[in-house]
Formats: C-alpha cells, structure tokens, sequence
C-alpha cells in the first residue's frame, strides 16, 4: 500500500531510496529545489514536501535544482547531530556524474581552488585565490567522445556551485549549465550530418548535464556503513546514446567502443 510520503513524491517525481527511524536517502529529479527559496516561498521544494508527510525532517546537505540524484536526510535530531558532524569531518563520500564539454588532458586530477561569492551576479560563484575557501575536487574520465566527456567528480568540500565552477575553471563546463557552462546547448543537428527538422529543434538535454550518483556513509543508528547509489536519469542517459553514435566513445583506457546506455538509465 502506498503511504502518503510515497504519494507526495511519486507526485513530484522523486523516489524513495532507503528510508528507516533514522534516515531518509531520496532520488530527487532535476527542477525541484531541496530547500526552500530565499526569494520566492511559493516554489515547491523537497523539504516542504518532506515536512507535509513526516512532520519533522532535518536537512543534512543538498544538491542544485537542476542536479538530479541522491539526497539525504535525517529523521531524529540525534541522527541529524551525527551525520552533519560527518560531513564536517569529511566522512561521507559523494559521486557525481557529469558530461562536459571539451576534451580532458589528463585521465584523472585534483581540482584545488578556493572559491567565493562572484560580486558581479546574483547566486553565482568564482574561483578566489585570495578571499575564497578551501575547495578540493577529484575527477575521473569515465568515457571521451570527440568534443565531450562523461567524467566522475567527487567533492572533498562542500562548497555552493563547486564541481560546476571548478570543472568550468579547468576548461571543461557542464553542457547545459547557464551559470558556468558553455555558450549553447546541445543539439543533435550538430551531431547528425544532413539533420533535417520538421519543426522547431529542442536541445539533447535542457538543464545542467550533472547527477548526484552516489552517497556513502555510516549509519547514525546501527554503525553500518552504507552506499546508495541510483542510476542516471532518462535525459542524460539519452545525451550519451546520441554521443556514442555519432562522436565514438573511448573509455577510461583508450579502446574505442560503443555501450549500451540502458545498462545506465533508470
């Protein structure tokens, strides 16, 4: 039988994916805020929605609105006490999955550069070697195409926008990230000789090509350290399909092959 808290998310386009008296792990879909915003009350938000089902709900991190995957939340202010102390600690590991535009130099590295507020827009950050805060980024390449990557990104800070501005500060920005990223979207046009439309073309992908993969940490309650991944979302799994069909894949290694991207999609 569905509870209400499955009803309100299903409702929303989000999925539960481990729920006890502790903690809550949610598949929050890309467009919908965590928190509520400082600007507008009106827009709905997972917590809010959280909050109508199961009265009191503890925020422990969140992800972008346009970032689809793993959330986590806590359910008692005990366990909420115990896993902001392990994130503070640098305890809990985050996997992201990004695809980017242009082509990595190298097959992994370490993005460490300090980032702070940009003066110049609202909501948007900038690297700052001289007033910004530690943030440390490690990436891996999972697959290159011609002109695009499919990478690994795991944040060691926790800092607002930080894999988006540190893969931008080394060349390569999220496709579709209209803070940070490129100058256009993605279009199979200009991927498909001969592409002809039989009307107006919509981009391969109409938000920022990035998706909270997986979360690791230690449970509150039992001690047992736990791994909840969920796989991408439709519209980045299809940005691959298109990519490995008309720019080839390399993946992590060098060999050329095509992959088939329903072993991915959710």
């Amino acid at each position: 039988m569905r509870t209400k808290l499955d009803y309100i998310l299903h409702k929303n386009g989000s999925e539960i994916l481990f729920e006890d008296e502790a903690v809550l792990v949610i598949d929050k879909p890309a467009g919908l805020l965590v928190l509520p915003d400082r600007f507008d009350k009106t827009l709905v938000n997972l917590y809010d929605l959280l909050k109508e089902a199961l009265g009191a709900i503890f925020i422990v991190h969140r992800i972008d609105r346009e970032t689809s995957g793993v959330v986590l939340f806590a359910r008692t202010a005990e366990s909420h006490a115990s896993l902001n102390a392990a994130f503070e600690q640098r305890h809990i590991e985050k996997y992201y999955r990004a695809i980017v535009v242009g082509s990595p130099s190298a097959q992994s590295g370490t993005i460490d550069l300090p980032i702070g507020e940009n003066s110049h827009g609202p909501r948007k950050m900038k690297i700052d070697n001289q007033n910004g805060k530690e943030a440390i980024t490690a990436y891996t390449v999972l697959e290159k195409f011609d002109q695009y990557a499919y990478l690994e990104a795991r944040p060691r800070t926790g800092r607002t926008h930080q894999i988006r501005v540190h893969l931008n500060a080394i060349g390569l920005p999220i496709l579709s990230d209209p803070l940070y990223g490129s100058s256009g979207r993605l279009f199979l046009s200009k991927l498909k000789r001969n592409y002809k439309s039989n009307g107006e073309e919509k981009p391969l992908i109409a938000r920022t090509a990035l998706h909270a993969f997986s979360l690791t940490f230690v449970h509150p309650g039992t001690g047992e350290k736990m791994s909840i991944e969920t796989p991408l979302p439709k519209d980045m799994s299809m940005v691959l399909k298109v990519l490995r069909k008309y720019q080839g894949s390399r993946r992590a290694g060098g060999s050329s092959t095509l992959i088939d991207s329903d072993t991915e999609e959710r």
